[in-house]
């Protein structure tokens, strides 16, 4: 639990682009590349966690059909 001396609450860093539409095959959001369990657990994730779902997003565009792939934020 948060005491008042631990200062203002940490922001959390994530790569949610406010573009949430799951694709059904790969599972995986077209705006963040993240699953939908990623998404449910981020808040609740520590940070190196969330640093090494960071660092795999990037490759998992090869995970959708490629008519999809232009549709991801970049």
């Amino acid at each position: 639990m948060r005491t008042p001396s631990d200062g203002p609450p940490k922001p959390i860093k994530t790569p949610c682009t406010k573009v949430c539409t799951v694709d059904g095959a790969s599972g995986l959001c077209l705006g963040c590349l993240r699953s939908l369990q990623e998404i449910a657990e981020w808040s609740r994730l520590d940070d190196a966690t969330r640093e090494a779902i960071l660092e795999e997003l990037p490759g998992r565009v090869t995970r959708l059909d490629p008519a999809l792939q232009g549709l991801v934020p970049r």
